[in-house]
């Protein structure tokens, strides 16, 4: 079939003939490059003309060069509206040798300027489809900016979109944080860089905002150093008595099966009563386990010890022993001092909650949780107490002027992990507890891995937008495609072939799917997680003796 290349819809403006230069890029309503052959809710067909995509593949404005190829757009008329789909996947049409099918997914639609035929007041969603045969039209770079424009909505611009140079991609900031985001590729495809980017976006759009982010690595401190507050184990000062009971039983009960139970109505009972000698606890006639109330250690031990002595010959003594060695050695070790140190007993909770959820924030809205330092033994521990603290202060601050709290997570697979073993622990079920239920309390949860597959089933679905750089493993693919509108679908096709810097973004933040090349950071706002370069490193040499002595000093004093 020999399609014509301008619209044979009616009163549709007339279209660039393929050589004619004579018409600027901006006044083209684009070209005719195919029809529809079947129509079937999200998904259709169509037809495309094989030689007029070659053609096009030739043309030096990036928007048409990608006609009628996997991820691009293509438009088609309806009335006096403007049907907009996406190229889902493309196949040969058996004895038809001038055509190719192509199966489109349904984005939106936009209506239709009388005297130009441009499109304008484009919104998601579709109410007139086509019928069969309706001729499918290239999207010009006009109508990419009508498409991917930022409206009055606060926004923040992360990149520019692909295949263009100068259309800017933006995220809409209320959209994306108010039902949490998710940031996601495989290690070396610039996912820091690229969280660290959105980040200072945020931040520098709002400079008065709350953020606090869990860095695992220590890489992110390097990047806010200018407009972030840093924590690390030396000047974090958590108070051990902020840890509800679930917290404690993680760090203070080592035991299992029948003998975890008696440990933990021990503890219970001990540290109840030691939270009631605190002066802090006068006045509060509802005082539980899980109260925030300061304690000494030494009192919780004197009540194990207590509760030991009232025993007869009969019962066993090991569940008290158990418990108070535990305690003994985390106030002995070093490690813990952050945490565990004699020093942490004063009421700081106001002082605590206010610094690190930065109220106010002083012009730093960011908070950079180093735990790389913190022992792996309690690390789930201290992102649970940070976790839930967050979602405790917009629960129990929901009469008061409202502040909402963006909480960022990387390596969000360790504390959300798919394994159904580890369901009992305090991380898990906050960050779940948050994904499910933070929106209505003004918690924003942004879950940043290079492992979708390992995450809880459900929490990516939780996440209104997904931004997906590229992801090289198969199960990752599919699992992030299964969370994903049927409209994406064909975008999110491209992921195994994207760029170092190059991502897809779906969701509540845009308006419609978009693969974005995202903006370059300056060096010294990028988080420190380059690849060290072994060719360069493995010619040096020199002050080996130094640099193991200082290293062993470190290691073994566990500080840096």
């Amino acid at each position: 079939m020999d399609f014509q290349r301008n619209s044979d819809t009616e009163n549709c403006a007339p279209t660039e003939v393929e050589g004619d230069s004579t018409q600027s890029p901006e006044s083209r309503t684009g070209v005719v490059i195919g029809s529809v052959m079947d129509i079937a809710g999200s998904s259709s067909r169509v037809k495309l003309d094989r030689q007029m995509i070659r053609d096009l593949s030739e043309s030096s404005d990036p928007s048409a060069a990608m006609a009628g190829q996997v991820g691009s757009l293509i438009k088609l008329k309806v009335g006096s509206t403007w049907v907009i789909a996406n190229v889902r996947s493309l196949s040969s049409i058996p004895d038809d040798f001038d055509n190719i099918a192509a199966f489109i997914d349904f984005l939106g639609e936009g209506d239709e300027e009388r005297l130009t035929g441009r499109i304008y007041n484009f919104r998601r969603g579709v109410t007139r489809y086509p019928a069969p045969g309706a001729s499918v039209m290239t999207t010009t770079s006009h109508d990419m900016r009508q498409l991917y424009a930022a409206d009055d909505r606060p926004h923040v611009e992360v990149g520019t979109v692909y295949p263009t140079r100068d259309i800017r991609a933006a995220i809409y900031f209320d959209a994306m944080l108010g039902k949490h985001f998710a940031l996601l590729g495989s290690t070396g495809t610039g996912k820091s860089t690229s969280a660290a980017l959105i980040l200072h976006r945020i931040c520098e759009a709002a400079p008065e905002g709350h953020i606090v982010m869990i860095d695992p690595h220590g890489e992110y401190s390097a990047a806010f150093r200018h407009n972030g507050e840093l924590f690390d184990v030396s000047n974090l000062a958590m108070p051990y008595w902020l840890l509800n009971f679930e917290e404690h039983c993680e760090v203070f009960i080592t035991s299992e099966g029948s003998d975890r139970q008696m440990d933990s109505d021990i503890l219970a009972k001990c540290l109840l009563a030691a939270r009631q000698k605190s002066r802090a606890a006068e006045g509060i006639t509802k005082l539980t386990v899980d109260s925030p109330i300061p304690y000494l250690l030494s009192d919780l031990t004197s009540l194990i010890t207590q509760e030991m002595g009232k025993l007869d010959k009969a019962t066993d003594s090991a569940p008290y022993m158990r418990l108070k060695s535990k305690i003994d050695e985390l106030k002995a070790d070093p490690r813990y001092s952050f945490m565990f140190s004699g020093m942490l007993v004063a009421d700081t909770m106001s002082d605590f909650v206010s610094k690190i959820f930065r109220l106010p924030s002083y012009g730093k809205p960011i908070s950079i949780i180093d735990v790389s330092a913190v022992p792996s033994e309690i690390t789930s521990v201290v992102v649970a107490l940070l976790s839930r603290m967050v979602f405790d202060f917009a629960l129990w601050s929901r009469n008061e002027p409202q502040r909402p709290i963006l909480l960022v997570c990387e390596e969000a697979h360790r504390y959300i992990p798919s394994d159904r073993t580890t369901s009992g622990s305090a991380v898990r079920k906050i960050l779940e507890r948050i994904a499910k239920e933070g929106r209505k309390y003004g918690v924003s949860l942004g879950l940043i891995t290079q492992r979708p597959s390992d995450l809880a089933e459900g929490v990516l679905s939780q996440c209104g937008t997904i931004i997906s750089m590229r992801l090289n493993n198969d199960r990752d693919q599919a699992f992030v495609k299964s969370a994903m509108p049927e409209g994406a679908r064909g975008f999110l096709d491209t992921i195994p072939a994207l760029r170092n810097r190059e991502c897809i973004i779906c969701g509540e933040g845009v308006t419609i799917p978009v693969r974005v090349s995202l903006d370059t950071l300056e060096e010294n706002r990028r988080p420190a997680s380059a690849d060290p370069s072994f060719a360069q490193l493995w010619k040096q040499t020199g002050e080996e003796e130094d640099i193991i002595r200082r290293t062993i000093i470190r290691w073994r004093t566990q500080g840096r």
